[in-house]
């Protein structure tokens, strides 16, 4: 199975976890997910009163510079780490 095909697993796999994981853990998940189908993130970040999409832009945009393969890979590990 090719990385891509791969990648579309755990993302439909993610949403049927057994457990739902912790916020830090989530956030993990969100900036992984962005960064492999978006890229880095855009220099617009969110107002400093919108914590959660604060939360969410720092979380993404610390993964500058990550190739979207390596962000795909490290979502599908994190994935499959859940669901054991």
């Amino acid at each position: 199975m090719d990385l891509n095909a791969l990648f579309t697993k755990a993302v439909t796999d993610s949403k049927d976890l057994k457990d739902r994981p912790s916020n830090e853990t989530l956030l993990q998940l969100y900036s992984f997910y962005k960064q492999a189908t978006e890229g880095d993130a855009g220099s617009d970040a969110p107002g400093m009163f919108d914590f959660v999409a604060k939360a969410k832009y720092e979380a993404w945009s610390s993964l500058k510079g990550k190739t979207k393969e390596g962000a795909m890979q490290e979502y599908i590990n994190l994935v499959e780490k859940l669901k054991v």
